[in-house]
Parts: structure tokens; C-alpha cells; sequence
């Protein structure tokens, strides 16, 4: 098999070696590419792969047009939105994830995105720079709070045991029972919004999901309600959390995501509004989630190569 790494998997070469190694003495042959997004340069990498394997770069559907021995695709991610889905479903290539990696990662960003939020920490660590105090700056604990989780997957279900652990009291919206002592009680959409101090969203991005959160539901949140997004950008629509935020319609918003992938240009809305906490996309990232995610891809490539894929999308 011709095995085509597509970009760096965020561990170290020796790390990296020690996985292709066994592969190379199973007579398999292996190249590995820096990150390319020009689907001229995806095309000509992928043409004889009988094999991808690649993170959240969005792959080019032109770039499998050429790719006639691929068979299987290996994400090194959880989510497979950035991949052309329907022409890879159509040819009948066999695609596993690496879910899992990344639950603690972005579990622990979410509940210090929600102490950010709640502590006021973004204009208080502002005034502090400028020689000033917090008076008159608002400060509320985590402890006590209606946490709603949208989306009680395996992050969802680790955010609502961390929430637990603070003392929160935690609804959820999902489209299937929850049986997680951590969640208090399963509730409609509708519902969750109006009683949560703290709206988190951890549903995948699909047909269902895309602009789940827009004007009409931030209106339902209370004002001071925060939202947070580690999920998928796609699922809020910007700009009504742009004008939601600019309003007072809810206090504040976190967000790890986008419609666009960071880096994001300077006149992206949310970049100035109030109250708003930006990162560029690396809820997922850590050193020990690079390492656990590498373990899982290719545990994953070498039960496809035994007949036996795992983690299938």
C-alpha cells in the first residue's frame, strides 16, 4: 500500500517514526507532506495514495479526481466536515476517525472559557495593565449555575461531569436519551436556552445543526446568559451572535470556532464585539491529545489494513 501522510500530526519525528516504522517492515510504503490546502498540490500528492491520512486540512474534492487506487481516507479529527463526503461515499472509499483524542482537551478549555466568562477575567486582566482596579466590574462564580449542553456526545458528557464537579446543576439537548448521571434532566432546545445561565454546544456540524443557533434562539437565551462555542463554527450563525452580543441580548459568548478557519481576517465581526473571547481553533490541541490522537489513527489504519476498520465514519 502507498500510504500518503498529508500533513504533521503535532507529535514529534521521533513519535512520528515510531508508528511508520512497523508499517515500512510490513512493506508498505509511506510519504509524508507538510500542510498544502492548493488543490493542484492535494491532487498531484493524493494521485497513486492507496491511503490518506490527514488532520482538519479541508481536502479538495479535486484532489481524489486523479486518486483511482485510493481506498481508504484516515482523519486525524473527530469531525469529517472538511472532507467532500458525497464523492467519497459515492467511489465507496472506507473513512475511520480518531474520536476520542480530544474530550478532556476541549473539556477543560470549555469550563475555563465558562470561569472567563463568569469572573469578567478578559477586562479585568485589561484594567490591570492599565494601572487600574476592579471596581464596579462584575464577578460571578461557576458554582450554582444552569450549565445546558447541546449535544450530549462523549465532550458533551465529560463537560457535564466537570460542570458537576462545580457544583452546576446541567440540562441537555440531544437528539437521542442520555443516560449520564452527570445530566440532571434532557430537555427540548427551546427550553435549555431559556434556563441556562451558560449555553455550551458540542453537536457535530450537519445538515440538521448548520445555523442551529440564530437570532430567534439567542433571543430565547437570558441576558445574562454566555454562549459558548468548542463544536463546530458553522452551527451559530455569526452574525446574529455579532448583534446579539452588540445589543446585550446575552452577556457574553467564548468561541474556539468559526464559519472560516483562523486565521480570520481582521474585519471578522466577532473579533470586535463585547465580551468576547476568541481563540484560533485549539480546543483540541495539547501535547498529551496530539499523542493519544496519533495512537488512534494508526491503530485505526492497521485494523483497516487487517480487514477489520474501526472507528468507522
Amino acid at each position: 500500500m502507498r500510504i500518503v501522510l498529508l500533513e504533521d500530526l503535532g507529535i514529534s519525528p521521533a513519535a512520528l517514526e515510531k508508528h511508520l516504522e512497523p508499517l515500512i517492515r510490513m512493506g508498505h510504503t509511506v510519504q509524508a507532506y507538510p500542510r498544502d490546502t492548493d488543490p493542484l498540490v492535494q491532487a498531484e500528492r493524493c494521485r497513486d495514495a492507496d491511503v490518506l491520512i490527514l488532520a482538519n486540512m479541508p481536502l479538495a474534492e479535486a484532489a481524489l479526481a486523479g486518486a483511482e487506487h485510493l481506498q481508504f481516507i484516515d482523519v486525524a479529527f473527530t469531525g469529517v466536515d472538511h472532507l467532500p463526503m458525497a464523492e467519497i461515499k459515492r467511489r465507496g472509499i472506507a473513512v475511520s476517525n480518531a474520536s476520542g483524542y480530544a474530550t478532556q482537551a476541549v473539556a477543560e478549555l470549555c469550563l475555563s472559557f465558562m470561569i472567563q466568562l463568569l469572573r469578567n477575567l478578559g477586562a479585568a486582566e485589561a484594567r490591570c495593565r492599565r494601572g487600574e482596579t476592579k471596581t464596579g466590574l462584575p464577578s460571578r462564580l461557576l458554582a450554582g449555575k444552569t450549565v445546558g449542553i447541546v449535544g450530549a456526545g462523549a465532550i458533551g458528557r465529560r463537560v457535564a461531569a466537570l460542570c458537576k464537579a462545580f457544583g452546576c446543576r446541567v440540562i441537555a439537548y440531544s437528539r437521542s436519551p442520555v443516560d449520564d448521571d452527570a445530566i440532571d434532566r434532557q430537555v427540548p432546545l427551546a427550553q435549555l436556552l431559556s434556563q441556562a445561565d451558560i449555553v455550551t454546544l458540542h453537536c457535530p456540524l450537519t445538515a440538521e445543526t448548520a445555523g442551529l443557533i440564530g437570532s430567534a434562539e439567542l433571543a430565547q437565551m437570558q441576558p445574562s446568559a454566555v454562549l459558548i462555542n468548542t463544536a463546530r463554527g458553522g452551527v451559530v450563525d455569526t452574525r446574529a451572535l455579532a448583534q446579539a452580543l452588540e445589543a446585550g441580548t446575552i452577556a457574553g459568548a467564548a468561541c474556539d470556532v468559526f464559519d472560516v478557519e483562523p486565521p480570520l481576517p481582521l474585519d471578522y465581526p466577532l473579533l470586535h464585539t463585547p465580551n468576547t473571547i476568541v481563540t484560533p481553533h485549539l480546543a483540541f490541541s495539547s501535547a498529551e491529545s496530539m499523542v493519544l490522537r496519533a495512537e488512534i489513527v494508526f491503530a485505526n489504519l492497521h485494523a483497516w489494513l487487517s480487514g477489520q476498520q474501526s472507528n468507522a465514519v
